[in-house]
């Protein structure tokens, strides 16, 4: 069974950076209608971190959901773009592991860079992204926290390959947001 992915991308025009996933999860797993939905996914408490010095920044107090209007607002203020690697997908097994995961079509991310034309780098939040990637512009892999170079149409842009956000990956929080802050640093978006 084949699934589309369920959200349009998220391009602010003036986006200095594209963020890509995999795939979300399934919908039972969402805590809100936006990328990085799960709870049980680091992503937005790293960015409370490294942002605003607060992990719990975009959490809703006393809920178990994120704020969706407060990642909104900071991603478009920030110029992040989000997306994925895969338009549709077969999950092989019932969960969100990317292990479990065949990409069917992937995503067109020449089309995605068209529409934002400030963009300076792309980041890849895991080891599936990372890998469709590379495989599909023949870059190398760089090492987790480095970067490579893609040449996408007419634009040669960075890659970062930034740790996963997800729990199941073994690194602690503090740990990934290192990394993380050390992108943001070298594209000027983190003192």
């Amino acid at each position: 069974q084949f699934e589309t992915h369920p959200l349009a991308p998220f391009l602010p025009p003036h986006a200095r950076l594209l963020m890509l996933g995999s795939f979300p999860p399934q919908r039972k797993r969402w805590s809100m209608d936006f990328f990085y939905p799960n709870m049980q996914n680091d992503m937005w408490r790293i960015m409370g971190l490294l942002f605003y010095n607060d992990r719990h920044h975009f959490e809703l107090k006393g809920e178990k959901r994120f704020n969706k209007e407060a990642i909104v607002k900071f991603c478009t203020e920030k110029g992040i773009a989000l997306y994925d690697t895969a338009e549709t997908v077969r999950r092989l097994k019932d969960n969100a592991s990317d292990n479990h995961l065949e990409i069917v079509c992937p995503t067109n991310v020449e089309a995605l860079l068209t529409q934002l034309p400030q963009c300076l780098a792309i980041a890849t939040t895991g080891e599936k992204a990372t890998n469709e990637l590379i495989a599909q512009y023949h870059a190398p892999k760089p090492k987790i926290g480095e970067a490579t170079t893609l040449q996408i149409g007419t634009r040669n842009l960075p890659l970062y390959r930034m740790p996963s956000t997800s729990r199941a990956y073994p690194l602690s929080i503090e740990k990934k947001a290192a990394y993380y802050h050390a992108m943001f640093h070298d594209l000027g978006m983190l003192p």
